[in-house]
């Protein structure tokens, strides 16, 4: 791959997985909710789930998705109740995670089952196979590129918003503020939400 097609690469991956979507919100909730460690799960999940969604676009998948409204629906209709919900889940918690263990549990497996119905991720699926797959004659080679970059950057930016999460955690131990942030972070995934319809 040139270089100048792999810097447009870096500089695509590094504003969409930095930048505030359902999985990075998740991640800061969870650490602050239940810790570091507890959060991880989720944290490796998302990279994981992630190559699986851009194997399977650069496989036809994303193409079948994109022409056939209903799937592409479907999909939607899925991501949107499942951050509704679990922003419901979020703005109830006012405690941290030892003294409500039932509140907001997203394990290993949601984590990657999430990634399939989260917009943000199927666009910059879509883009990256659009972008710097499809129609190339070194198809495994430039997968062989992007699949580790594109892991990289969803492992390094859920991580650093776990950490941020779970640095706030003893701050917002105190008073209301864990309620308060539950329920900013809930607002940022209804957001989300509402982006998602819009898609």
């Amino acid at each position: 791959m040139p270089l100048q097609e792999f810097s447009a690469l870096l500089l695509l991956a590094t504003a969409m997985s930095f930048s505030p979507g359902p999985n990075t919100t998740l991640s800061t909730a969870l650490a602050a909710n239940h810790g570091l460690r507890r959060s991880l799960r989720f944290v490796v999940a998302v990279p994981v789930g992630w190559t699986l969604l851009l194997i399977l676009c650069a496989l036809g998948v994303g193409a079948l998705v994109t022409s056939v409204p209903v799937l592409r629906w479907g999909i939607k209709a899925v991501g949107i109740g499942y951050l509704l919900w679990l922003a419901w889940k979020l703005s109830a918690s006012q405690q941290l995670a030892q003294a409500r263990p039932s509140q907001l549990q997203v394990g290993f497996v949601q984590g990657v089952l999430l990634q399939f119905v989260n917009i943000k991720a199927w666009l910059l699926a879509l883009t990256i196979v659009a972008g710097w797959v499809a129609g190339q004659a070194d198809f495994t080679g430039r997968m062989l590129v992007v699949l580790p970059v594109m892991a990289f950057y969803a492992l390094s930016s859920n991580l650093l918003y776990a950490c941020i999460g779970a640095v706030l955690r003893q701050w917002l131990a105190r008073g209301q503020r864990l309620l308060w942030f539950n329920r900013g972070m809930a607002v940022l995934l209804i957001a989300t939400a509402m982006w998602m319809l819009r898609a």
